[in-house]
C-alpha cells in the first residue's frame, strides 16, 4: 500500500489526473511536478532553501524518478533496502520543508510513512508480499541490492 501511494503520487504528477495535480500543471504537459509545494506550501526556518528550488528541473527529475524508484520497489518487493532508505530521504525533506507540521508540532504523515518504511525494511516484509525470495537469488552476495 505504502508503495501504491508512492507510484500514485508519480503518476498524478506525470498525467496531472486532476487529484493532487490539475491536467494543465502536469509534468508531460510542462509543468514542474514540484514548483507549487515548494513555492507555496513550505513553511518554517528553512523555507528560503526549499523555495530557491521551486522549479528547478534538476529537483523536479530527482524527486519524481525518487517517487517512480521507491514505489515500484516497495510495490514489487525488489531492492527494498535501497527503496527503503531513498524513502526516508524524500520523506525527511519533505518534513522539513513544512516544519512545523500542520496539525501536530512533531509528528505527521511523512514521520509515521518513514516509520513504516524503515519497519518493512526490517521485517524484509519482501520477503513476504513480492519477490523478494526471488530477487534474493539473482542478487546474492550482494546485499545492498536486497
Amino acid at each position: 500500500m505504502l508503495g501504491w501511494i508512492f507510484l500514485w503520487a508519480f503518476v498524478d504528477k506525470v498525467f496531472g489526473l486532476g487529484f493532487a495535480t490539475e491536467a494543465e500543471k502536469a509534468w508531460l504537459a510542462g509543468g514542474s511536478p514540484t514548483f507549487g509545494f515548494l513555492k507555496f506550501g513550505t513553511q518554517g526556518p528553512l523555507v528560503g532553501i526549499f523555495q530557491s528550488m521551486a522549479g528547478n528541473p534538476l529537483v523536479d527529475w530527482l524527486f519524481m524518478l525518487g517517487l517512480l524508484g521507491v514505489g515500484l520497489s516497495l510495490t514489487l518487493g525488489i531492492l527494498n533496502r535501497l527503496a527503503t532508505w531513498s524513502g526516508v530521504a524524500l520523506l525527511v525533506l519533505m518534513y522539513l520543508a513544512v516544519l512545523p507540521a500542520e496539525h501536530n508540532p512533531i509528528i505527521d504523515d511523512h514521520i509515521v510513512y518513514l516509520s513504516v518504511l524503515i519497519l518493512l525494511n526490517g521485517m524484509q516484509a519482501s520477503r513476504i508480499l513480492g519477490f523478494g525470495n526471488k530477487w534474493a537469488v539473482y542478487t546474492k552476495g550482494r546485499k545492498w541490492l536486497n
